[in-house]
């Protein structure tokens, strides 16, 4: 029989950690009906019958964003088999107030007390076995980054699961507050049932969208109810719950939980935060750790050792070689066979065009990594957490570095995850922003033109200085929006600071995958398409078969060029190749790659020999263009998977074309600087 079972918890409890574990690969990655949040479920890798579902991270049941409803909407409306509320033992208090709420629910729940090597480093002492007699659910000590513990938990899960073993009814609230509770419940329908009496605790608490679902019947007895509640309780029955429930929490932490001298003392994390949160040294020490990064990426001299590629740089060479030698065997059978002229041309320029992007892969791979690294270390919380000290002179919060930084992942979950941002303003602002930052799909256009024009410079200097430009960009036009398109005020900022901690490998490498997939799936579909497209415009005009030159592309690209002539690129190709990268930004490379001629390989092969003349893309761009080039294509209009993104979100069509036009203009007016500034410096 398969059962469902939920995951619960705080934010940064380990809930994703866990998850990872338990399911390994076996993952679904989409979203929720209906909304643009992120859902994940997988299978238990032990048993193919048991189905994980890894709910957003909340604080409580009473929801105030998009993710915490989900979260509460999945628990007590869709109720699944079993919840697995993760707790972290080093904040056992506050975690504590979840695992009220869902026992509440009445849900088949077992505790997950996570992070317990740490709750022994500090010389603490949980007594799990207690806590779970006076709780009436399991409680079972892990460490999810190792994988401790994790057998016994989910024989625990799927042992109540089948067992429908409910947890006790606890006695939190006064008697004041558990008369009004049941009394509510009453008219509700039977007091008895699990869901009418956890209405019931929310219509006390006042919760809003509970009390929306009471039937007109029996709306004026609840409303008259819950006021005389609120009346005995001072005013405020919520904050009265609230309160009951911490007194709980507090005498059950006094009865199970020892605390020691030594955890009183100063953690590691807290010492590592008085340096990397450092008001002045946070942001040199950022900049320096992503520079290190891209070095380990692209770097031709890794560890300034002349000729030593980065790992990055090795396996872009393994795998350029080995398409290499695909692209001739097929298309030396493709001529075997005896086909036409015009399908070995076909054949040749699809693989043209995909292995120019599929050469970028490994370069790709290799930063997903390390910046999966840098996420689950808990690095890049306090690099939102500093980034707020700046995005308050410009009208935002911190919070909106969240989805920036996801957006050097790809731009599409990154505007999704704007939807969490309290403020209307600072919704719209960084969904407008938000598409400077540099996703993945934009990192081979950089590759393309640091592995040719800038092979005598620093290539790493080069992208890194790229990804720092969409930053600044970023931060300016939110500066310039703020003050001439929206006037309110700043939104608060609140954030928990994960502990830092050593990320597992497993938990790494499902991440990045998680991000290398969907640019690994374009390259072999939407790509593979658009090359075909390519191909034929490229290849034919209304007389038949022609010259490139000749072609259709040819003459959709001279009628654009002179657009772009400011900019410092007047060919046609580099006019087409910023069409193209509307529809998806590696498109660019895969264009150049036929247009080019297979470019990437043959510009590589040149500059490693020390060849003067380089391939026909030396003939269009210079440094400064190519930079220019580059600065556009990062700030320009984002893929229309994104561009689909940010109607969804600004649920406007007006709201949208003004932020494709303000990132148009932005790109144009920088790439425009960049080439006469560059012009006249060089």
């Amino acid at each position: 029989m398969s059962i469902t079972i939920a995951l619960a918890g705080n934010p940064n409890c380990g809930k994703t950690t866990l998850f990872n574990e338990i399911t390994g690969a076996r993952q679904h990655v989409g979203n929720w009906p209906g909304v643009t949040v992120e859902k994940k479920d997988g299978v238990y890798r032990k048993d193919k019958n048991v189905t994980i579902l890894d709910l957003p991270g909340t604080y409580s049941l009473s929801p105030y964003s998009a993710e915490e409803i989900i979260a509460r909407d999945c628990i007590v409306k869709e109720r699944p088999d079993a919840v697995i509320n993760i707790v972290d033992g080093t904040s056992i208090e506050r975690n504590l107030y979840l695992t009220l709420q869902v026992i509440e629910t009445r849900i088949p729940t077992v505790v997950a007390m996570n992070m317990m090597d740490e709750v022994e480093s500090r010389g603490d002492k949980i007594d799990c076995a207690k806590l779970a007699k006076i709780l009436g659910v399991p409680v079972v000590p892990i460490v999810a980054r190792s994988g401790k513990g994790l057998d016994e938990l989910m024989k625990a899960a799927v042992a109540v699961a089948n067992g429908k073993q409910k947890p006790n009814q606890l006695e939190v609230f006064d008697r004041g507050l558990t008369d009004a509770i049941h009394a509510v419940a009453d008219v509700l329908g039977d007091a008895g049932d699990d869901e009418n009496q956890w209405k019931a605790i929310k219509l006390v608490e006042n919760d809003e969208i509970i009390a929306a679902t009471v039937p007109a019947a029996k709306k004026s007895a609840v409303d008259a109810l819950v006021q005389a509640a609120n009346k005995d309780a001072g005013g405020d029955a919520e904050a009265k719950i609230a309160d009951c429930r911490y007194q709980y929490i507090s005498k059950l932490v006094k009865d199970c939980v020892k605390k020691s001298v030594k955890g009183s003392r100063e953690t590691t994390s807290d010492k590592l935060d008085k340096v990397l949160t450092n008001r002045i040294l946070a942001l040199p020490i950022f900049a320096v750790i992503m520079y290190i990064l891209f070095a380990c990426t692209f770097s031709e001299n890794f560890l300034f050792i002349p000729g030593l590629p980065s790992p990055g740089q090795w396996l872009a060479g393994v795998v350029e070689t080995a398409w290499g030698i695909l692209q001739d065997a097929v298309v030396g059978l493709v001529e075997g066979i005896g086909a036409s002229d015009w399908a070995v041309g076909l054949v040749s320029s699809c693989l043209d065009g995909i292995g120019a992007v599929a050469g970028f892969l490994p370069l790709v791979l290799v930063l997903f990594l390390l910046m999966s690294f840098l996420e689950d270390s808990g690095y890049m919380a306090r690099v939102a957490f500093v980034m707020d000290r700046i995005f308050r002179h410009f009208g935002l919060s911190g919070r909106s570095f969240i989805p920036m930084l996801m957006g050097f992942g790809c731009s599409v979950p990154a505007l999704m995850a704007s939807r969490t941002l309290e403020s209307d303003k600072d919704r719209k602002i960084t969904m407008m922003i938000t598409p400077f930052m540099s996703c993945g799909a934009k990192l081979p256009i950089y590759l393309m033109f640091a592995t040719t024009l800038f092979a005598d410079s620093n290539q790493t200097l080069v992208v890194f200085s790229i990804y720092m430009l969409g930053i600044v960009v970023a931060i300016i036009g939110a500066l310039l929006l703020n003050k001439f398109a929206f006037k309110a005020e700043t939104s608060n900022f609140i954030m928990e600071l994960p502990q830092y901690r050593i990320p597992t490998l497993r938990s790494v490498l499902i991440h990045a995958w998680e991000k290398v997939k969907g640019f690994a799936i374009k390259a072999g579909t939407v790509i593979f398409a658009s090359t075909v497209l390519i191909w034929f415009l490229s290849s034919f005009n209304l007389g038949g078969l022609c010259d490139m030159e000749e072609s259709f592309l040819a003459s959709f690209g001279n009628a654009i060029k002179w657009i772009f002539a400011p900019l410092g690129w007047a060919d046609w190709r580099a006019s087409v190749g910023v069409v193209t990268g509307w529809i998806a930004k590696e498109n660019i490379v895969a264009t150049f790659g036929q247009l080019f001629g297979g470019v990437s390989d043959e510009v590589v092969e040149a500059v490693m020999a020390g060849e003067e003349a380089l391939p026909a893309i030396s003939e269009v761009f210079t440094k400064v263009s190519a930079y220019s080039y580059m600065a556009f294509n990062l700030l320009c209009m984002p893929c229309f998977a994104a561009v689909g993104a940010i109607r969804r979100e600004m649920g406007s069509w007006k709201w949208t074309l003004r932020a494709v036009a303000f990132q148009m203009c932005t790109a144009y007016v920088v790439a425009l600087l960049i080439n006469v500034i560059g012009n006249l410096l060089f």
